[in-house]
């Protein structure tokens, strides 16, 4: 146990996927809310603030899981998101995380596979920030962790929650080659379940929105590498 009451909502329009994933977590303690589509799932979150919302893509009728994921990132949202998919298309996992998703999952799934994920994330959530200089200075590239503000140069650079504490992460170890596994702990937070992969797609994204002027290597059979 150790759920301690936190509210979830669960937008997953098959039902015994729901019940299956809501039975694990109320076993842990967790509050479950259930919706079978996205305007009651949204509902849910308006009304009971959960502390973390799981939502299928591919739910019924004019709304997705894409489309409650942006609607919960609108206007600075923070609430942490897992999304489930019957489909491992790297697409559907690169826009997902574009939209601010923290964590991807693909059917068939392991409900206590999605259980541990729940809980990292949520205690990731729930720890204090690691105190960081105000402004972090890479080449070209700012990175202000007070406003949370990305700037190339004089132009300032959306980046999604995640690709932002990614790339903190690495300012904050520049010079040093990362693992994946290395990132993942401390971005992700220790004991993270998730694909290694879900580094590379970050990192790709980093690379497409900043360009060259992202100091970022690649070491071969390692990781990565800022400065």
């Amino acid at each position: 146990m150790g759920g301690d009451g936190e509210t979830i909502v669960v937008i997953e329009d098959d039902r015994n996927i729901s019940d299956l994933v809501a039975l694990y977590l109320r076993r842990e303690g967790y509050r479950v809310l259930q919706a079978e589509d996205a305007e009651g799932g949204l509902a849910y979150v308006d009304r009971d603030r959960p502390q973390l919302v799981v939502v299928d893509i591919g739910l019924p009728g004019a709304l997705d899981g894409l489309d409650v994921c942006r609607r919960l990132r609108a206007d600075g949202g923070d609430v942490p998101v897992v999304m489930l998919t019957a489909r491992d298309d790297e697409v559907d996992r690169v826009i997902g995380f574009e939209l601010g998703a923290d964590d991807y999952i693909t059917k068939p799934f392991s409900a206590r596979e999605l259980v541990a994920r729940v809980r990292a994330i949520l205690r990731r959530a729930g720890s204090p920030p690691r105190a960081a200089p105000a402004v972090l200075e890479v080449g070209e590239i700012a990175v202000d962790t007070g406003r949370r503000e990305v700037r190339s140069g004089a132009a300032v650079v959306a980046l999604t929650t995640r690709e932002f504490d990614l790339l903190t992460y690495l300012a904050l170890n520049r010079g040093l080659a990362l693992s994946r596994r290395q990132l993942l702990d401390g971005v992700w937070g220790d004991g993270w379940y998730g694909d290694e992969r879900t580094v590379d797609v970050h990192v790709r994204q980093l690379r497409k929105k900043l360009g060259d002027s992202l100091p970022l290597t690649t070491v071969w059979g390692v990781g990565y590498r800022l400065g």
